[in-house]
């Protein structure tokens, strides 16, 4: 395993060269990137189907996923708070800690849940007061009610995934993924149309759908730990309370959420925003938010193997590999984004067209804003791609309060308040504020790539150092 080989060089903080790294990093990365991708199908085909059922279908869930994922992304920060927690625990041997960390990253996830609740039940007054239109609002709180008893489950499973992928078990991440994903396309394709013999459900049978596939995730995560890992012994006594790990991975746990709440709020906001332009703009915002988060989750695998690399390297205090590992992640990363920008700027109506019917009557509008929309996507896919390998490398080292605090300064005190200005105050519309999403990211890729190497780095040589002159 690329565990086993890393961490045997890392015993003598010996140097590995880059071609290990880079290899490192894909053997780690390539599954989970995968399995990103196969989530990121997951929610593509409510968008895929939908588009093919109504635009005004489309543009309710659009509004709905945003509300959901805005929760989903918080709750899910103590999930991710297990990955460098579990992978720093791993390396130094402790499996005693591991199952602690992992079982109260459920617990907290659990609760979460529990507050969630409400909001999607009664999801349809918060819509309209965000200036919605109120059968939007309607069509987005029928989603929800079904769509939102899959936040637990959702959230259990980013725990179990986060804990398997911090000890390098990333294939059966992707393969649990990938079979989420077929059954999400399967009811998705007979709830919504009402396909062979079920009823005609549109957004209640999509809703349906995303439920199914949590609960099918879940299964298999937790078969997976019981039969290959009894040894953690993960669901025995889940009952008991284990407080100290609990606040740790509270404390960790909240700054991530929040880093990655202030972001993809930003994005919930910007379709907010498409609202108020209507239900065209508001469509063509969605699609192409679909095709730019494709290539975001491929950075975003690769964001998760450079945070169990650089926890690994920080349980063995190791600088040298941290920063060449750091190097070849974000060196893949540069590289997807190069293909990126050139098919979102070749294909960009192929691109939209996989989204929606030919005979769609709006196709034309929703082309013309989408195209313009494209290019402003991949305008930021350098920056993006840089923020949120930052991030992992930072979630790594343990290093989350001051990043939460660069992300939400970037997102909210620039991106947004710079969409709003170039969207209605200069009357841009839909591209101004695509613009301003542009510039949060640009931001925070400057602040954050700024403190992984200019303060955190120097901190891990310093506790290197101090290891070293202890031993001699």
């Amino acid at each position: 395993m690329v565990g086993a080989l890393y961490a045997d060089h890392m015993v003598k903080n010996v140097a590995l060269p880059y071609s290990t790294h880079f290899r490192a990093t894909l053997l780690l990365g390539l599954p989970l990137i995968g399995g990103h991708l196969a989530q990121f199908v997951v929610w593509a085909t409510d968008t895929l189907m939908l588009g093919r059922y109504g635009v005004e279908e489309l543009a309710a869930v659009v509004l709905a996923t945003s509300l959901f994922m805005t929760l989903f992304i918080l709750g899910s920060g103590f999930a991710w708070a297990v990955m460098p927690l579990v992978a720093a625990s791993q390396a130094e041997g402790d499996e005693v800690a591991v199952r602690r960390q992992t079982r109260m990253g459920l617990w907290l996830s659990f609760l979460f849940s529990l507050l969630c609740l409400p909001f999607f039940i009664w999801s349809k007054p918060l819509l309209v007061l965000m200036g919605q239109e109120e059968d939007l609002a309607q069509l987005a709180q029928d989603y929800l009610r079904i769509a939102g008893w899959g936040m637990l489950p959702g959230l259990f499973v980013n725990v179990m995934k986060s804990y398997l992928a911090a000890l390098e078990r990333t294939a059966v991440v992707l393969w649990i993924t990938i079979a989420a994903a077929v059954a999400n396309a399967i009811v998705n394709y007979a709830l919504i149309f009402g396909n062979w013999g079920a009823p005609e459900m549109g957004v209640r049978g999509a809703a349906l759908a995303s439920v199914t596939v949590q609960v099918v995730s879940l299964i298999g995560c937790v078969w997976y730990a019981m039969r290959v890992l009894p040894e953690h012994a993960l669901f025995q006594r889940m009952w008991r309370p284990d407080w100290d790990v609990f606040l740790t991975v509270l404390k960790l746990g909240v700054p991530i959420g929040v880093t990655a709440l202030s972001e993809v709020t930003l994005f919930a906001f910007a379709a907010v925003v498409m609202g108020w332009l209507g239900a065209v703009p508001l469509a063509a915002h969605g699609i192409v938010l679909q095709v730019a988060t494709a290539t975001f989750m491929v950075h975003m695998g690769l964001s998760n193997a450079a945070t169990v690399r650089a926890g690994t390297a920080y349980g063995r205090k190791d600088a040298v590999n941290l920063a060449r590992g750091g190097i070849a992640a974000m060196t893949l990363s540069f590289g997807v984004s190069v293909i990126a920008v050139i098919l979102m700027l070749a294909f960009p109506e192929e691109m939209i067209m996989l989204f929606m019917r030919k005979d769609e009557v709006q196709i034309e509008a929703i082309l013309a804003v989408g195209v313009t929309l494209m290019a402003m996507a991949a305008a930021f896919q350098f920056v993006d791609a840089a923020q949120v390998l930052a991030i992992g490398l930072l979630r790594g080292l343990q290093d989350t309060t001051l990043p939460m605090w660069f992300a939400a300064f970037s997102y909210w005190g620039i991106g947004a308040p710079a969409g709003l200005a170039f969207g209605f105050w200069l009357d841009w519309g839909a591209q101004g504020v695509w613009l301003g999403l542009v510039l949060g990211l640009a931001s925070a890729a400057v602040l954050l790539m700024g403190r992984f190497w200019l303060v955190s780095m120097p901190k891990i040589r310093a506790a290197e150092a101090a290891l070293e002159a202890e031993a001699a």
